[in-house]
């Protein structure tokens, strides 16, 4: 699961008033080559939770990325390709996404998250 798809993902339990973000607790993550393309980057920017995206690549043991970020950076090669990184091509593999209000644990297996029940 890529932290695109994390990013999107919150907790829909009947009750639940805020279930965005979801935290992660990664047991496993690879990094998978995926092509680079400032125009998607730039497009999908102002729809990112960016601290969100921030904690959770920190949880994959990935810190290159600034705490605060706005569309000024964009212009930036060295913060497109660190957002690239962090947003495309680290890929959760095994591990749980955790819901802060409930602690509901929705478990993430072979990069796909159960979120049923």
């Amino acid at each position: 699961m890529r932290l695109l798809a994390h990013n999107m993902f919150s907790c829909n339990i009947k009750g639940v008033m805020n279930g965005f973000p979801l935290r992660l607790e990664v047991e496993k993550f690879v990094e998978k080559e995926v092509d680079f393309s400032v125009e998607f980057l730039r497009n999908i920017f102002p729809k990112i939770e960016w601290k969100a995206l921030v904690n959770a690549a920190r949880s994959m043991g990935y810190s290159q990325l600034p705490d605060a970020a706005d569309s000024s950076m964009l212009n930036s090669d060295d913060f497109l390709k660190k957002f690239h990184h962090a947003l495309l091509e680290l890929d959760l593999e095994e591990g749980v996404l955790i819901c802060l209000e409930t602690d509901r644990h929705f478990l993430v297996n072979k990069g796909i998250p159960r979120s049923l029940h």
